[in-house]
């Protein structure tokens, strides 16, 4: 995996082939950054990364300015790598060990962007599952989004907060919103 933009642009990283991950794709990565450059200034927001792997996404919008990053991973290995790695890029996240969902529940942060990268051989009810809690928990500031990634088999079109969602070959950004509120 690389590091697009940023003070790290173009930095490779490698992660250890025994962590249980699928990152996304430089190409879909490249896209949703351009989607989230056209909206936020990366200076200023909170960023939560759900499911964070190897910390791909949070490198990215830490390399891009982003001060405020936590990311939250169930594996220790996951976490491990996303430290090791910051430290060495010198960014600012913020890890968390712990289930995805039991994190959601007990959390009161509030983010700008929540990014949360399910396995996309979760059931459809595992991933609304994500966007009620964000919603019903309040996570968002005012004018936040929620991005999930999903395979293109997976249709999150019809939740209340759904906004609209992007298709990169097989990876699927849908865009969860606030103001959508009925």
């Amino acid at each position: 995996m690389r590091i697009i933009s940023g003070k790290h642009k173009s930095k490779r990283l490698q992660a250890p082939k025994s962590l249980p991950v699928r990152p996304t794709t430089d190409m879909a990565k490249e896209a949703l950054f351009n989607i989230v450059n056209n909206t936020y200034y990366f200076n200023d927001i909170a960023v939560l990364d759900l499911f964070s792997g190897t910390g791909n996404i949070s490198f990215e919008f830490g390399s891009r300015g982003t001060k405020n990053i936590t990311a939250v991973d169930a594996h220790f290995g996951c976490i491990k790598f996303i430290n090791e790695t910051s430290k060495e890029l010198d960014l600012n996240i913020n890890t968390i060990k712990s289930d995805v969902f039991k994190y959601l529940e007990k959390t009161n942060t509030k983010f700008d962007v929540i990014f949360a990268d399910p396995p996309y051989e979760f059931e459809i009810e595992l991933f609304e599952k994500i966007v009620n809690l964000v919603f019903d928990k309040d996570l968002l500031n005012d004018e936040g989004t929620l991005i999930v990634e999903h395979s293109k088999q997976t249709d999150l079109s019809k939740h209340q907060y759904f906004s609209y969602s992007k298709k990169y070959g097989g990876n699927m950004f849908s865009f969860f919103e606030k103001e959508n509120e009925a």
